[in-house]
């Protein structure tokens, strides 16, 4: 039983940092807008 509850405290805290490391990448990092055009041939719109 001992194994089992070392086994989840590992576990929550790699999740624990898991979950810090993606709230600080959203609170830090703000995108860079910029416009975005993909050319699509004629062959591909008439399926």
């Amino acid at each position: 039983m001992p194994s089992l509850i070392r086994f989840l405290i590992t576990v929550g805290i790699l999740a624990a940092i898991a979950y810090g490391a993606m709230l600080a990448l959203v609170t830090f990092v703000t995108p860079q807008p910029r416009e975005m055009t993909q050319t699509i041939s004629p062959a591909r719109l008439n399926k």
